[in-house]
């Protein structure tokens, strides 16, 4: 393995234990401090953090979602130092999969987006965006994703109120959160305009097959819920990474 190649393996395995962390400690916490257990929510050491080992309070292992993370970032590190893409390069490019990895994990986990993210996501976002687009098809991109977003999101609300006074229950979950509004907008701005209205097209489609196959599976199993909701950033960041990864 050429030094390198090496570098970008590092690389990937720096930034998976980045995004562990934030992972680990953001939602729980809000803020950044000493990594904490997921399971039990005691601190531990980073030592034990950086070695992937067991908690020494709850005894438990660490996530599978601890190994995942690393894999899948010391893949995308290595095949983007491999491969760039010719647009923005290694370093941008993989800035930009940290981010959205980091998004994608605690939306997966926790069911949320974090407004802090979310911040930083915009300023990311608009900068690389000015960078490959230009002003306008940037600011059009962001204010189009997050409009488009949002009357889904209101959609989704009406479609839940109207649900829940059928059933005379509140529904547990919704389809749509307000952080998939904030995170639309900042894809806009990455992708610009009109490449938004691909990547969102994109990303509805896979959302539906995802839910379908989902629903297929519930029903077959017999363990069907109706109204049973699934994260949606990662469909949100898949589509856009389609086509802001294209060679």
């Amino acid at each position: 393995m050429s030094p390198t190649l090496i570098f970008a393996v590092i690389s990937g395995l720096a930034a998976g234990m980045l995004v562990n962390y934030l992972a680990d400690v953001l939602p729980l916490t809000r803020k950044i401090g000493r990594p904490i257990c997921v399971c039990c929510g005691e601190n531990i050491p980073w030592f034990t953090f950086f070695l992937g080992k067991r908690c020494s309070s709850c005894g438990k292992n660490r996530p599978a979602r601890f190994w995942i993370v690393l894999a899948f970032l010391t893949a995308g590190a290595t095949w983007l130092w491999i491969k760039p893409v010719p647009r923005f390069g290694f370093e941008i490019g993989f800035l930009v999969l940290i981010y959205l990895s980091l998004i994608a994990t605690i939306d997966i986990e926790y069911r949320l987006i974090l407004h802090p993210t979310s911040w930083f996501g915009a300023v990311l976002g608009f900068g690389i965006g000015f960078w490959l687009h230009g002003f306008w098809p940037t600011l059009a991109g962001g204010v189009s994703g997050y409009l488009i977003m949002l009357g889904l999101y209101y959609l989704g609300a009406w479609f839940a109120r109207g649900i829940s006074k059928m059933r005379g229950v509140p529904l547990e979950e919704v389809a749509l959160g307000y952080g998939d509004v904030n995170l639309s907008g900042i894809l806009g701005l990455l992708l610009g305009w009109p490449g938004i209205l691909a990547g969102l097209v994109l990303a509805i489609l896979m959302g539906g097959v995802v839910s379908l196959i989902f629903i297929l599976g519930q029903v077959i199993t017999r363990r069907y819920h109706p109204f049973l909701a699934i994260p949606y950033a990662p469909f949100l960041i898949l589509g856009a990474i389609v086509f802001l990864f294209r060679y």
